[in-house]
This record gives structure tokens, sequence and C-alpha cells, in this order.
């Protein structure tokens, strides 16, 4: 049963990464048939965004309330509903609003399955999770690909992934019985455990250094991901073509680097694992600098892909560890919020920062974002060291 449901859970992130790459291969395709501005693409990502970060913070009282199975269950429901509705709707506004609910379901089961894994599972199960994620990233843009190219729309793109989504859902359903109940009384005091709420989390010793931690990881992940290949074109003079290709070797970095860490974190602490993928990762940016032609650059980027793989994993899987089994799925919602407003905030940052002085920036960006992230998560070690 235990071995099941860690298929189910893996399945469950799979879907979850499924969406997330699908709206930036659809829409040269879907901006012109609303009749909207490219740049509206931004709209529907801000929306998608703000509705996870708002549920990622909601989910300690949701999983006390419901429990981690039916959080996950209904998360997705609500993920293959607003699916659906993408793929049977021909107005954009329409389309906003369908963003809400896919927001919504995102945010809680990231959240909740993190926890989950973090409280019952090895650190090499969390990296395999994480890979999961990747794999369905990395699958999604090809079933969209696959609609637009045998001529059945965008639409038929959605549809797809919705129906997907659906049947998950009911696997969902049938294993709740599956699932390890959250105990809602305080084991210490005895006492019913509430929800934290941010003020609440923000106290706690720790909190706001794994909190910036995590904002300046998901802003070195989500800026070299947008901007690298970018920098590699107009910067290292790459043919466009082959610096967009390489771009999506930084995502494939990722990818199996998880896949990987999964056998390395069975001798390896999450502390080694996390020091060891910010060593990769300032090993990449100078690497990348290094004028020694177009696949110097393209190792270093890798480099950056697989340094950034351990990191998130085992920043989640080491929470419980830091601040007590009974805070951690406050602080991981909380987490997960951060991690979206990092990646919110920090691509378009650059965005300017290339457009107004020089794109040649983007190493000193990513060491800047890297050597906070590194101060911070050496201040937690420290001052949650038992």
């Amino acid at each position: 049963m235990f071995q099941l449901l860690l298929a189910i859970i893996y399945m469950a992130f799979i879907s979850l990464g499924l969406p997330d790459a699908m709206l930036g291969a659809a829409w040269p395709d879907m901006y012109v048939e609303f009749g909207v501005p490219l740049s509206y693409a931004g709209i529907l990502s801000a929306l998608i965004a703000a509705g996870t970060i708002v549920s990622s913070l909601q989910s300690d009282r949701l999983t006390l309330k419901l429990g981690t199975g039916k959080v996950t269950a209904i998360s997705v429901a609500m993920t293959a509903l607003a699916l659906f509705g993408f793929s049977i709707t021909h107005n954009f506004w329409l389309l906003c609003l369908w963003a809400i609910p896919y927001g919504l379901g995102g945010g809680s089961v990231d959240a909740s399955l993190n926890n989950y894994v973090a409280l019952h599972y090895t650190s090499r199960h969390m990296s395999w999770l994480h890979c999961m994620w990747g794999v369905g990233a990395a699958t999604g843009p090809y079933i969209m690909g696959y609609a637009l190219t045998g001529g059945f729309g965008w639409n038929r793109g959605y549809r797809i992934i919705s129906l997907l989504q659906i049947g998950l859902t009911l696997i969902l359903f049938l294993s709740l019985p599956m699932w390890k109940k959250r105990s809602t009384i305080n084991e210490e005091t005895g006492e019913v455990r509430k929800p934290m709420a941010l003020k609440d989390v923000l106290k706690i010793k720790g909190a706001r250094e794994v909190l910036i931690c995590f904002f300046c990881y998901c802003g070195i992940e989500s800026t070299s991901g947008l901007w690298a290949s970018s920098y590699l074109n107009l910067y290292k003079g790459i043919p466009v073509e082959i610096a967009a290709s390489f771009g999506s070797m930084f995502y494939i970095g990722i990818t199996m680097g998880r896949a990987f860490n999964g056998f390395l974190t069975i001798k390896f602490s999450d502390l080694q694992m996390i020091r060891f993928g910010q060593g990769l990762i300032v090993t990449g940016i100078i690497i990348m600098i290094i004028p020694f032609g177009t696949y110097t650059a393209l190792a270093g980027l890798i480099m950056i892909g697989l340094g950034c793989a351990p990191i998130y994993p085992c920043i989640i899987h080491s929470t419980p560890a830091h601040f007590g089994e009974d805070k951690s799925q406050a602080v991981i919602g909380v987490q997960m919020a951060f991690a979206y407003m990092g990646t919110l905030a920090m691509p378009p940052l650059f965005g300017l920062i290339a457009n107004y002085i020089n794109v040649a920036l983007l190493p000193v960006y990513l060491v800047i974002l890297l050597v906070l992230m590194v101060v911070m998560h050496e201040r937690l070690v420290k001052v949650t060291k038992k």
C-alpha cells in the first residue's frame, strides 16, 4: 500500500507539471484567435500564479480540516475542470476566469504533497517526486504540439490534459483510505492544533531565512530558464535557433539531475546535497562567462541546471527537521508562496536590466541571487541547529 500510494503521488506530480508549459506552446495560436496582444499571456500567467500563492498560504488550514488525500483529490479536480474550461473557451476574458481555479488547484496540491512526502518518505523520493514534475512539464508541450500539428487546434491539447487529470482525480478519490491522517492534536501540549497564520510562521526561528532562500532559488531557476537563450544569442552571438535549443537543455539538466540525485541522497544528507548544488551553480555561471566557444556556454547552462536539481527538493525535505513536523505544513505552504513570488518577480526585473542596461549582466544577476541564497541557507542551518 505504501509503495502504491507513492506511485499515485508521482502520478499527481506528473499531472501538476503537464499544463505548466502548455500556455507558452499554444499562445502563438491562441492570441491570434482571441484578437488580443501577444503580451496578454502575462495576464493569464499572473492570474494563475496569484491563485497558486493564495492556495499555498491556505494549505495548512486545508490539510488540517480535510487531510492531504482529500486536498490533493479536490485540487486535481479543480485543475481538471479549469483545463476543460480552457478547452471549450473561445473568449480571452472567460479564459481569465478559468485561470483562477487552475491556479488555486495547483498551489494546494503542490504544498500538500510536498509536506506529505517530506514527512513520510525519504529524501530520494522527494528528488524523484520533483523529477516527475519535470517529466510532466516536458510532456505537456508535446501533447499540445500533437494537437496543433494534427490540425485539431490548441483546444484539443487542453482537452487531452483535462481528461488525463479527470482520470487521475478518480484514482485519487479511490486512494483516500491509503493516506495517513494528519493529527489534529499537538503531541507536546495535548492541545488541538490550529492553522498557523502568515504572521505566526514569520515568527518561527529560521522561517524568514528559508523563505528568502526559496525566493532566491526560484529567481535563479526561472530567470535562467527565461533569459538564457537571449543571453546566448545577444551576448555570445550564438544563432537564435541554436540558442533556443540550448535553453531547453537547462530544464533537461534539472530533470535528469533530480533523477540522478535520488540515488545520491542515499549516501549524502540534504545539507550536503544543497551545498553541492550551490557549488555546481557557481561553477556553471563561471563556465558560461569563459569565452571558449559555443559548447562551453552550453556546458555552463547544463551545469546550472544540474546545480538547481537538488536544491528545491532537499530544502523542502529538510523542512520538518528544521521546524518540526507540527509546523512543517504551514512553513512549506508559505515556502511555496515565496517560490512563486520569486518566479513572478525576478525574471521581469532582469528583463528591465537587459532592456535598459545590458543582457550581458545575466551571470552577475544570478551570482547576486546565489550569494543571498547561500547566506540565508547557512543562517537557517545555524539558527535551527538542534
